[in-house]
């Protein structure tokens, strides 16, 4: 079962230059930055009361961050739901017929099991399932 909405997923060219507008404009904190090896992405979190907006800047030009914004520039990538079954949450999706792009969860940034789910099968939107460990 779903449990909230966890997070925004917002593709960046330079989260550097993305921090001034954040941190400036906003007035928001930057919890932690990591970079996900396995994702050819460096991520930046900052937390808007329960949830949180996550910078993503690709670290290869190969990366999914990378060839995103090739095609559509910065802006939003992904919604991400937090649940207690990610596993149980794919099979559900499945399904119900929707295409899933990671079929078993793999490590994301943050210590969390994540799991997408293709946006033709989700009216345009980029879905994201995330787990903690």
């Amino acid at each position: 079962m779903l449990t909230k909405i966890d997070h925004i997923g917002i593709a960046v060219h330079s989260i550097a230059q993305a921090r001034l507008f954040y941190e400036q404009a906003l007035g928001l904190v930057c919890e932690k930055e990591e970079e996900v090896v396995s994702q050819k992405v460096k991520t930046a979190f900052y937390a808007l009361g329960d949830v949180h907006i996550e910078l993503l800047e690709p670290t290869d030009e190969t990366s999914a961050i990378a060839k995103f914004l090739a095609k559509n520039g910065e802006g939003i990538h992904h919604l991400a739901y937090r649940t207690d079954d990610i596993e149980g949450q794919l099979s559900t999706a499945a399904e119900s017929g929707c295409k899933l792009i990671h079929e078993v969860p793999i490590s994301g940034a943050g210590g969390k099991q994540v799991a997408f789910l293709h946006p033709k099968s989700s009216h345009g939107v980029l879905t994201e399932f995330c787990s903690k460990l």
